[in-house]
């Protein structure tokens, strides 16, 4: 099965790229990234934590209709916390409205205690993703998203992640200050009965002349199953865009 998932989503990138105008070869190649640091490290699935402070680098390589977009992740000991490599292609691309696939390549680092030394086990996953994204002007959008993740491992979680996410950027604060505004409600349903519905708020505010931000996330379970089971998180940190 995972076989055929690869094999249609790779015939379907291709299809689509033989489509693109022969002019898309001379678009420029975009980058950027974000280094943050973070109170309580929040995982891109924001049920998930490190319940520990953490440094976080996500990065963005665009050209086209396709993108790299890793996230490398570390908690202040040094020690790995995960890795997510994405690879993005964009379907249908309009001012107004975009719709994307996408497969990520992760792995998901654990510490476990022993009576003379400390293990760090190491966990990988393979996601699929399909996003639309509906843009109501440059600054303010819509997201819903859908996840189909698989754990490698025995024992490994699997499951499917649900996304909707209200976004508004640079809302002025003064002359010399932005603010954001994100809004994310999420559903998962993993093995074991690992399933819950999930509200997380996110503000974020910034100068105008430097790409330094602060941020403020909330997440607060609506209902879940998981186990152990979830209570109220919140996450500061400082975010720093180049």
């Amino acid at each position: 099965m995972r076989v055929t998932l690869c094999l249609a989503f790779a015939f379907l990138i291709t299809s689509s790229y033989s489509r693109e105008n022969a002019d898309s070869t001379k678009t420029k190649l975009k980058a950027g990234v974000t280094f943050s640091l973070n109170s309580n490290g929040i995982s891109s699935i924001p049920a998930f934590s490190l319940g520990d402070p953490a440094a976080m680098a996500s990065a963005t390589l665009a050209r086209g209709r396709f993108s790299y977009d890793p996230t490398l992740a570390y908690g202040l000991d040094g020690k790995p916390w995960f890795i997510d490599n994405w690879f993005h292609f964009k379907l249908v691309n309009r001012p107004s409205f975009e719709l994307r696939t996408g497969m990520n390549i992760s792995s998901f680092f654990t510490s476990y205690k022993l009576p003379e030394e400390t293990m760090l086990k190491g966990e990988r996953y393979f996601a699929f993703e399909l996003a639309g994204i509906y843009k109501f002007n440059p600054r303010t959008s819509i997201t819903l998203a859908y996840w189909s993740d698989n754990g490698q491992e025995k024992g490994s979680l699997k499951g499917h992640f649900v996304d909707l996410i209200l976004d508004k950027t640079d809302i002025p604060l003064g002359k010399q200050v932005l603010a954001a505004v994100n809004l994310q409600l999420f559903y998962i349903d993993y093995t074991d009965k690992n399933d819950g519905l999930f509200i997380a708020p996110r503000i974020s505010a910034g100068l105008r002349s430097i790409p330094l931000s602060l941020f403020f996330q909330a997440i607060q379970p609506i209902t879940s199953n998981m186990t152990p089971s979830p209570e109220f998180q919140w996450n500061v940190g400082l975010a720093y865009t180049l």
